[in-house]
């Protein structure tokens, strides 16, 4: 590759997939890692193959790179790794084993970037993920409580039952508290959420949808007190400047996002109010689950990751062989073009000799 590189010759994908499929030890980790970087930024980065994004996250994991995976993963656009579903988990699924769950939550943000939480099971994993990590008690940042509410919200939106609810509850929560903190800008800059303001509201329509929904879904007590928390605390606590380093990389001016946090804590005695009241209201359903996120979760992926496996499993299957016949394809048009140009070098050789 660095002969065709010096060249200035582009480099197949086919090359590159070979090279990642071959790794054999940690040191060629590290080379596979350069030359990833050095196809994301040729003419033919657009056709890096997913079945050489797959063995790449394989191979880290195979030889003992974990880190290696997760560095080209936060940074997607320098080496062009955008897992499927399945590679997803398979790297979730690593982390959950050596009960990593911060480097876990790291993976499970990246799903949320790109949206990836088509599978059942990358939902049910990242809910796991998710309720593991907040049992930790971790103290985070404001950016780190933005992601986590919007992993919340938006694996939460996958799952109608008393999981999803709760995950949406304190997704809302998390990112209304950022909203108030930093402004709405800060919230959806760069992130897959919606720009319009009152993600608090969205918390408490959250609790009006579930009181109307059948008795067996509900929401848990743990999500329903982080709201409470979060509205009582900013409530009683003086606006924030927004000229906080970072928030957002904000375009707007200082005096613009004051303006909009402003008019959001105006709303909050009104927000305190309705909590109370669907609070209430909740309660005498008996729409209360006391169990914590992290039983619940646990109880929804015992009951049904066993089944979806099966359906997972023979998905990859299916696209294994497609990835298969993919490769074969390509294999024979890269030896049809050698044999085409190896032809053609040997027709100018001859016209050039009898001359």
């Amino acid at each position: 590759m660095d002969m065709t590189y010096e060249k200035k010759l582009p480099v197949s994908s086919l090359t590159i997939a070979r090279f990642v499929d071959n790794i054999s030890s940690r040191e060629e980790i590290d080379q596979a890692e350069y030359y990833l970087y050095k196809f994301r930024h040729s003419p033919n980065c657009w056709y890096i193959r997913d079945w050489t994004i797959h063995s790449w996250i394989r191979q880290c994991l195979k030889y003992g790179a974990r880190d290696k995976a997760v560095h080209t993963l936060n940074n997607k656009v320098q080496y062009g790794i955008f897992p499927d579903d399945f590679t997803f988990n398979l790297l979730m699924d690593s982390f959950i084993k050596d009960k990593d769950y911060k480097g876990a939550f790291s993976v499970v943000v990246e799903v949320m970037l790109q949206e990836a939480f088509d599978l059942t099971s990358t939902q049910l994993l990242s809910l796991h993920v998710l309720s593991q990590y907040l049992d930790t008690k971790p103290d985070l940042k404001w950016e780190e409580e933005r992601n986590l509410g919007a992993a919340l919200l938006i694996s939460g939106l996958k799952q109608e039952n008393t999981v999803g609810f709760s995950a949406q509850l304190l997704g809302c929560s998390l990112l209304g508290k950022v909203e108030l903190c930093q402004g709405i800008r800060a919230v959806y800059h760069q992130m897959p959420l919606m720009w319009t303001p009152g993600y608090l509201n969205k918390a408490l329509a959250v609790m009006e949808k579930v009181s109307a929904l059948p008795a067996h879904v509900k929401l848990s007590k743990e999500a329903l007190d982080a709201l409470e928390t979060i509205l009582q605390t900013q409530s009683s606590t003086a606006p924030e400047s927004s000229e906080t380093e970072g928030a957002g990389d904000s375009q707007d001016s200082p005096d613009t996002t004051n303006v909009e946090k402003e008019m959001e804590r105006t709303k909050l005695p009104d927000y305190m109010n309705r909590f109370q009241e669907l609070n209430g209201k909740l309660r005498s359903h008996g729409k209360v689950e006391s169990e914590s996120m992290l039983t619940l979760t646990g109880s929804l992926i015992e009951e049904k990751l066993a089944a979806i496996e099966a359906t997972d499993i023979a998905g990859y299957e299916k696209k294994l062989q497609e990835w298969e016949e993919e490769r074969v394809h390509l294999a024979k048009r890269e030896k049809e073009m050698r044999e085409k140009a190896r032809l053609e070098r040997e027709a100018r050789l001859a016209a050039k000799a009898s001359s």
